[in-house]
């Protein structure tokens, strides 16, 4: 894609520090709310879909339990739930491209271009292999920094913050996606680190409505990823 090169710095991007980020990402999203409610019923229907071909349900099983503790020991020990979790994480990697495809309809807003539907699916059409890859390292890292009690993943997700915006707006591989968003995000970690705590618990405010709200709030985490990106790389010009 390497049409996006050259950087529009007459654009809107916000100052480097979590407050000006965080503003920027929730003006950028009331833009593009609707777009970000369609990848999660995307997400929603295709997670349905894995439930019955696994044959285990998120939801009636938890609920045949008494406690937690008593779903959570007898659970694990259904191959049915491993075969389920496993298989969430392909099919994050599948919609890897689909989160791009939000980030990039956030561009087009923030450019305030004309936005069409099959801009959500821009992933799918260029830089595919590398995007699927990145999604890939990426999946396998978080998962492996939630296993360890879930405390060292509020550490490493900040260091993945521009990886998705530069492979998008560079054209870039996966491994130096990787290699940009972890020598920028290092330089100035605190920033990244109060930019990704407190964009995640926006994203994840949803559950207060019975969880359903989640399907509202949890896109709002890639609009952050452009609008740290906007801040420390600056605004991507549209063509």
């Amino acid at each position: 894609m390497s049409q996006f090169d050259e950087f529009d710095q007459q654009g809107k991007a916000p100052a480097r520090n979590t407050g000006a980020i965080i503003s920027h990402a929730f003006e950028m999203y009331k833009g593009v709310f609707l777009y970000g409610l369609v990848v999660m019923i995307i997400y929603f229907v295709a997670d349905f879909i894995l439930q019955l071909i696994t044959g285990f349900s998120l939801w009636t099983d938890f609920d045949s339990f008494n406690d937690f503790d008593d779903a959570e020991s007898r659970l694990w020990r259904n191959s049915e739930v491993k075969f389920y979790y496993s298989s969430t994480g392909l099919l994050n990697i599948a919609l890897t491209p689909l989160y791009l495809g939000l980030i990039y309809v956030t561009n087009k807003f923030n450019n305030k271009q004309q936005i069409d539907f099959n801009d959500l699916f821009i992933g799918y059409r260029q830089n595919l292999g590398q995007t699927m890859l990145y999604g890939l390292i990426t999946t396998i890292i978080l998962y492996i920094s939630l296993a360890m009690c879930g405390f060292p993943f509020l550490f490493v997700f900040p260091l993945f913050l521009l990886g998705l915006p530069s492979l998008l707006f560079e054209n870039l591989s996966a491994t130096e996606a990787l290699g940009k968003t972890f020598n920028i995000a290092k330089e100035d970690y605190g920033v990244f680190l109060g930019v990704s705590l407190l964009g995640g618990l926006l994203s994840i405010a949803g559950f207060i409505l019975c969880c359903i709200g989640i399907v509202f709030t949890i896109p709002f985490i890639y609009v952050v990823m452009y609008s740290a990106y906007c801040a420390y790389c600056g605004k991507p010009r549209q063509i």
